[in-house]
């Protein structure tokens, strides 16, 4: 099994839930006591948030750079970043290590490809929706992209920092990202912050869904597991 670096801390809510779906998948595909070959390095989330507010992304992009250095060092044979905003700098990030990074929209673009799907919805932090680092990786690859209107961009960034990242998960918010939803046209909706789905999951909404994290594990399991 190959060893995997998980940058976290972005939010380590999310991170915890990377950590554990790692591990569990693992354990499905081996079974018995396996359990995932991974180091994990956790970043202090209100510094990084500070660069992002800032627009100070070449600062963010230096910094994260040399926590990847940290995970090779400590024996990461390949690496995750994982959150999606940050991906804006993956990059630089790849610049500062000799270790594959295996980024988090190509799994979630080859699930949709696979499906047949050609317009998608894209929930994510303000950055994610309006900048076009992500949507461009993903249209690249041939799919139409679509995002919610402003006042609904504005709540859903909302939601994610001031509740998600901080452990709470609301009843009230939950219903509002259904019903921005209900107002996009698209057959399938992209979850494009690893917190969204401590919040929503298939259950809830009509559209298909297509979790980013979820599918940022199972491309880490294939690799992982792969011979190389």
């Amino acid at each position: 099994m190959r060893v995997l670096g998980l940058l976290g801390g972005m939010s380590w809510e999310s991170t915890d839930y990377y950590y554990q779906r790692l591990n569990r998948g693992v354990r499905e595909r081996l079974g018995g006591l396996h359990s995932a070959h991974s180091v994990t390095y956790t970043v202090d989330f209100a510094e990084v948030e500070r660069m992002q507010v800032a627009g100070a992304w070449d600062e963010a992009g230096k910094f994260l750079g040399e926590c990847a250095q940290k995970l090779e060092r400590a024996g990461a044979e390949g690496l995750i970043l994982c959150t999606n905003t940050m991906h804006r700098v993956v990059d630089a990030i790849e610049d500062a290590i000799d270790i594959p990074v295996l980024h988090i929209a190509d799994g979630t673009a080859t699930a949709l490809l696979d499906d047949g799907v050609e317009e998608v919805a894209l929930l994510g932090t303000r950055y994610t929706m309006e900048q076009d680092f992500y949507r461009k990786r993903l249209e690249a690859k041939g799919l139409h992209v679509v995002v919610p209107e402003a006042e609904d961009r504005d709540t859903i960034h909302r939601v994610i920092f001031d509740e998600l990242c901080q452990g709470r998960v609301e009843a009230a918010s939950r219903q509002a990202y259904v019903q921005i939803l209900e107002k996009m046209p698209a057959e399938a909706v992209i979850f494009g912050c690893t917190e969204i789905g401590l919040l929503l999951d298939q259950s809830q909404t009509p559209k298909k869904v297509y979790d980013t994290t979820l599918l940022h594990v199972e491309a880490a399991l294939d690799w992982m597991l792969s011979e190389g």
